[in-house]
């Protein structure tokens, strides 16, 4: 049991593994975050295009 406190009290740096899963994670949220908001960037985009078209007369 002593141990495994002493496995939650080490205060060493983090290693390869939890860079690791920090990436993962963040990776993942920015995944979640540009399927959650993709389409209504595109669509913004997509409107700003159709009205610069209109103003230019192309």
């Amino acid at each position: 049991m002593k141990k495994l406190i002493a496995l939650f009290k080490d205060e060493e740096g983090a290693s390869a593994v939890e860079y690791g899963i920090m990436v993962a994670l963040i990776a993942g949220v920015i995944i979640a975050t540009v399927g959650f908001l993709g389409g209504d960037v595109n669509d913004a985009f997509t409107t700003v295009e159709t009205n610069i078209d209109g103003v230019a007369g192309g």
